[in-house]
This record gives structure tokens, C-alpha cells and sequence, in this order.
């Protein structure tokens, strides 16, 4: 997982003043490590396999015997036989089923497995959720003209997201903001997020300079320049 050292950092920062001096809008930046601890898949992933133990020890040979119907076996016998085999097979597929379990969980609980094995649509799904947490958090939405743009990119997931404020949302089509994300992924991708940050944000105020321009003597800084980088949940 690509992180961003320092002179990363400050090239973004760098960027993003550049882009404000063009506009009244403000970029905000934020980069996390990884949007999501997905604790779910390894409890998912074990149940599922679990759920096969009864197919391994009927591949492994291991079935209920029923007693010979033409031995010399009283009624209450045969029974009793059936019983003790079925109690047998029962107890056998629940320890092979909590060893699967077990197993499983184990091996799954690896960050990189982790990932892996969780669905795509679950890691953007909180990868969303935690933007539109941050857009908040970071007062995003109390500009004074209500042009706050929000880039933000979880780098274990490679995902990113890009919320505008309503000032903006209601003068911009969402589309406007394609190739910026294009930009952003693009280096998610290949492991040049710093360029891929600087292309999106050169984007970004590009689009802020034409709908909303810097007004002369009147365009205060209203949010830091600086990325914030948010720790692994």
C-alpha cells in the first residue's frame, strides 16, 4: 500500500493553494489508510466454510452404518444402534465444522486477505460512508458561499471520492468532476498518488476558477491547505 512521505504531502498542499488563488472555492484533501477494518468477511468467510463440514466427512468416507436387518437384533437394539451412530455423525460434522470455522477466520483475518475477499460493492460502500462522515467532520459544509469541494482517497482500498457542497452542486453537473476522479484513480492504480492528487486538484480548480472566480481583495482562505491524514480505523 503506497503512502505519501512528507515531500508528497507538500506538493498537494502546494497545489491546492495554487488552485485557490483561482477561485473563491476551497479544496479540501484527505487521505486515510483504509476506510473499514471489515471485521464482517472473516466471520462471513468461516460460516460459509463451515457450513461444509458435513460435505468433507462425506468425502472422507464417513457415514452413518446402519445395523444388518437380518441379524438376530431385538428392535429396541437396532435402535439403539441408529442412535449412537447418528450422535456419532452429528458430533464428528460439528468439531469438523468448528475447525473449519476456525481456520478460516484465522486465515481470512489477514489485512491483505481481508481485502481481497471482501466484495468490491462493501469497500465502496464505506469508503463513501467515511468521505460524507469527514465532508462533516471538517466543517466543509460551513463555507461562506458553500464551495467546498472534498477529495478523498482510502489507499488500502485504492478508492476515492469527491463531495461538493450544495453552493457548487447546484451550478455543476456531477459529470464535471469525471476527470478529475479519472486523474485520482489512475494514480491509485499505479501507485503515483501524489500525481494522480495533483492532476485532480489542478482539475478540480479549474472547474471552481470558471463557475465561482477569485474576487480581488475578497478571497479568504477558509479551510487548511494541508492534507489531512487520518489514521487506519
Amino acid at each position: 500500500m503506497k503512502r505519501l512521505d512528507p515531500s508528497e504531502l507538500a506538493a498537494i498542499e502546494a497545489a491546492v493553494r495554487a488552485a485557490e488563488a483561482r477561485t473563491t472555492g476551497e479544496i479540501y484533501c484527505v487521505v486515510t489508510e483504509e476506510s473499514s477494518h471489515y471485521g464482517e468477511t472473516p466471520l462471513a468467510w468461516a460460516a460459509g466454510v463451515a457450513l461444509l463440514g458435513p460435505a468433507v466427512l462425506l468425502l472422507a468416507g464417513v457415514h452413518v452404518t446402519i445395523p444388518d436387518l437380518f441379524a438376530e437384533w431385538s428392535a429396541s437394539d437396532v435402535s439403539a444402534a441408529i442412535e449412537s451412530a447418528v450422535r456419532h455423525a452429528l458430533i464428528s460434522a460439528i468439531v469438523v465444522q468448528g475447525l473449519l470455522f476456525v481456520i478460516t477466520a484465522v486465515i481470512v483475518a489477514f489485512p491483505p486477505v481481508t481485502r481481497v475477499l471482501t466484495p468490491r460493492s462493501v469497500k465502496r460502500h464505506r469508503v463513501q460512508r467515511r468521505a460524507r462522515e469527514q465532508f462533516v467532520a471538517k466543517n466543509l459544509h460551513l463555507t461562506r458561499e458553500r464551495t467546498g469541494v472534498m477529495i478523498f482517497v482510502s489507499l488500502a482500498e485504492r478508492m476515492a471520492e469527491l463531495i461538493a457542497d450544495d453552493g457548487i452542486a447546484d451550478h455543476v453537473d456531477a459529470h464535471v468532476w469525471d476527470k478529475a476522479m479519472a486523474a485520482l484513480t489512475q494514480g491509485l492504480k499505479t501507485g503515483k498518488v501524489e500525481a494522480g492528487f495533483e492532476a485532480a486538484v489542478g482539475l478540480c480548480g479549474d472547474v471552481l476558477a470558471e463557475k465561482f472566480p477569485a474576487k480581488p481583495g475578497d478571497n479568504p482562505n477558509e479551510l487548511p491547505d494541508a492534507v489531512v491524514v487520518l489514521p487506519r480505523l
